[in-house]
C-alpha cells in the first residue's frame, strides 16, 4: 500500500547486481566480544583505553535489550568465531550458517533480492566503507541478530526485512538510501527490535511496522520496537508507519524536510513520540492514514520548527514498564544526531 494520498508518489529506482563467490579471512575468537558490541579489533589498539572500554561495554538498548522469549537481550554472535568477508559469496555463506558468528564486512557486497540471515549473528562493517548493495537482508523466524556500521543502497526490495516472529534484532549506526521498497520493514509478529543511530536519506517509504490492515490477528501483542537517535533526512514518509503494535517508542530522532509526514499510528497501534526534533514537516504526527483506521499516539516534549499541528489520540503503554532510558535535551538533537549517525561513528 502506498502512503501518498495527499501528493503524487515519488518513484524509486530499481537496481540489480550479480554476485561472485569465494574469499574469506578468519579472525580471532578473542575479538568476538568487542565486535558483537560494535568495536573493530583492527582499530581497537589505536583507540584510547577509555574509548575501547566504552565500546566493549556497549549492548543493545530499548526493546532489543529486554529479556524475553528465552533471551536476556540481544547479543548477536558474542563469543562466537569471528570471520572477515571480502566478497558477496563468503558473506552470504556465513549469514546462512546455523552456527553463531561475528561477520566482519570489508568492502562492498553486491547481492540480489532479499538474502536470509540466520539467528545468533553479528554483522558489522569494518571502517566507513562497508556496503551492501543491490539486495537486502531477510530475517525470517530468526532471533538474536545485530546489524551495525553498514551502508545499504539500491535494494531491489526491502533493505532489511524482519518478519514472521523474528525477535531481538538490533540495527545500529547504519546508513540507508535508494531502495525499491521499504528501507526497514518490521512485520508479521516480529518483536523486541531497536533501530538506533541510523541515517535515512534519498528515499520515500522508510519504515513499516505491521504488514497490513488485515493482519491484526498475528500482529497484536507483538511488534514492540524502539526508534532512537535516527536522522530522517529528507525522506518522504513512514518514520515509521505503525499498525497494531504497542508500545512503539520514538524518541530523540531528528526529522527534517519530510515531504508527506513524520510518524503515523494506525489500526489501534500505541505509539509514544517524545523528545524528537521536527523541522519543516507539514504533518509531523498522524493518527490514522490513507485507508487505515486511527491509532493511539501520545506526544510529549517534542520540538516543532516550521511544522503543522501533530495529531494525538488516547493513551499508550509506557515503554518504561519494559526498560529505562534517558532523554537528550530536544534542543541538542539537530547537533548530536547528524554528528553521530551512520557508518564510521562507532
Amino acid at each position: 500500500m502506498t502512503d501518498t494520498p495527499h501528493r503524487p508518489h515519488v518513484p524509486d529506482t530499481r537496481h540489480a547486481h550479480r554476485i561472485s563467490r569465494r574469499g574469506l579471512l578468519a579472525g580471532t575468537a578473542a575479538s568476538a566480544a568487542l565486535l558483537a558490541t560494535g568495536a573493530a579489533p583492527a582499530r581497537a589498539a589505536t583507540r584510547p583505553a577509555s574509548r575501547t572500554a566504552a565500546l566493549a561495554a556497549q549492548t543493545a538498548d530499548g526493546f532489543a535489550g529486554v529479556g524475553a522469549l528465552g533471551l536476556t537481550g540481544t547479543t548477536g554472535g558474542a563469543g562466537a568465531p569471528v570471520v572477515t568477508v571480502t566478497d558477496a559469496d563468503a558473506f552470504l555463506d556465513y549469514c546462512d550458517r546455523n552456527e553463531p558468528y561475528v561477520i566482519q564486512v570489508s568492502g562492498t557486497m553486491r547481492i540480489t533480492s532479499k538474502q536470509g540471515v540466520r539467528s545468533n549473528k553479528t554483522i558489522i562493517g569494518l571502517g566507513d566503507d562497508a556496503e551492501i548493495t543491490g539486495g537486502g537482508l531477510d530475517l525470517y523466524r530468526r532471533h538474536n541478530v545485530i546489524i551495525r556500521n553498514l551502508r545499504f543502497t539500491d535494494a531491489e526490495d526491502d533493505s532489511i526485512s524482519i518478519q514472521q516472529s523474528s525477535h531481538h534484532i538490533w540495527i545500529d549506526h547504519c546508513e540507508f538510501s535508494s531502495g525499491a521498497d521499504g528501507l526497514i520493514d518490521i512485520v508479521r509478529g516480529a518483536d523486541y527490535v531497536t533501530v538506533s543511530w541510523n541515517h535515512f536519506h534519498d528515499h520515500s517509504k522508510t519504515m513499516l511496522i505491521g504488514h497490513s490492515d488485515a493482519n491484526g490477528s498475528q500482529d497484536r501483542g507483538t511488534l514492540r520496537v524502539t526508534f532512537h537517535h535516527n536522522f530522517f533526512d529528507g525522506t518522504d514518509q513512514r518514520h515509521p508507519r505503525v499498525r497494531f503494535a504497542e508500545p512503539v517508542h520514538v524518541y530523540n530522532n531528528y526529522f527534517r524536510n519530510n515531504r508527506l509526514y513524520g510518524v503515523a499510528s494506525t489500526e489501534d497501534a500505541g505509539v509514544l513520540v517524545e523528545g524528537n526534533y521536527f523541522e519543516n514537516v507539514a504533518h509531523p504526527i498522524y493518527s490514522g492514514y490513507d485507508a487505515s483506521g486511527p491509532g493511539r499516539v501520545v506526544e510529549r516534549g517534542n520540538a516543532y520548527v516550521n511544522c503543522g499541528q501533530p495529531q494525538t489520540l488516547g493513551a499508550v503503554v509506557e515503554p518504561r514498564t519494559y526498560y529505562g532510558y534517558t532523554l537528550d535535551p530536544v534542543s541538542s538533537i539537530p547537533t548530536i544526531v547528524p554528528a553521530g549517525v551512520g557508518v564510521g561513528r562507532i
